[in-house]
């Protein structure tokens, strides 16, 4: 039985190297969680560098591209959420890039996406989920959170216990499926690009070269679509809330 290919990076070679040690068990069972932490901090330099002398009549390119980018997902998600939304806007950028980033780190030589095990991809689903129910019990209530699970029974339907059940149970599932759903779109997209590109390099360089170079920037374009995907599914889940406090008033 042939092994999944994939690209040598630092830390599975520094597991590989250690293996027979307790150091060798920990790289390689904190692997992604420590190419994680390597693009927060690759984040926090470049933050910290794009703030730390804001000019107002003469910006540079950093900052310029920064202010961009801010003000494009605060119009983007205005334009899905209404003024309201706003508030969530740092969340969601925030969101946005973590996931490009650490989906474009994996095509870095030496380097591995996180977003190659579900256990990152998860951690961020539920990140979405508990945000979410946080922001719904806090803008509805108890009360009007369990009203809206139940389909928010109304007349006739609201003396029956059948419908209210039912819809109950619908909406539960629903809730649990949810970050189940977007942890695996995204893991499944970016662990199979990067098993391409990993199979079409052991091919050698002569028959490898001419489809890992025009994958490549396949797999850059997927990648920014699957973290814009993530980010939009959350926007979604916010809006049905933002849907029914508005009924809920």
């Amino acid at each position: 039985m042939t092994s999944t290919p994939e690209f040598p990076h630092i830390i599975g070679l520094a597991a590989e190297l250690n293996k027979d040690n307790a150091l060798g068990h920990f790289l390689h069972f904190w692997e992604s969680t420590i190419y994680a932490v390597i693009v927060i901090a690759l984040l926090g330099v470049v933050a910290y560098v794009a703030t730390r002398r804001c000019e107002v009549r003469s910006p540079g390119r950093l900052q310029s591209a920064a202010e961009f980018f801010v003000i494009f997902v605060d119009d983007f998600v205005q334009s899905v959420l209404g003024a309201r939304g706003r508030k969530f806007t740092a969340f969601v950028g925030t969101l946005f890039i973590y996931i490009l980033a650490m989906n474009y780190i994996g095509l870095i030589p030496f380097f591995k996406s996180p977003n190659a095990e579900w256990s990152t991809t998860m951690g961020l689903s539920l990140i979405v989920f508990f945000y979410v129910q946080y922001t719904a019990v806090k803008e509805l209530g108890f009360g009007g959170y369990f009203d809206h699970l139940m389909g928010q029974p109304r007349g006739m339907m609201a003396f029956t216990l059948i419908m209210p059940v039912f819809m109950l149970s619908v909406h539960i599932v629903s809730e649990l499926i949810r970050p189940i759903s977007l942890s695996l779109r995204l893991r499944s997209n970016i662990y199979g690009d990067d098993m391409i590109l990993a199979l079409f390099a052991s091919w050698g360089l002569k028959d490898g070269f001419l489809w890992l170079f025009p994958n490549f920037f396949l797999v850059v374009l997927t990648s920014t679509i699957q973290a814009a995907v993530f980010s939009i599914l959350t926007l979604v889940y916010f809006s049905l809330i933002m849907k029914h406090e508005e009924a809920h008033h």
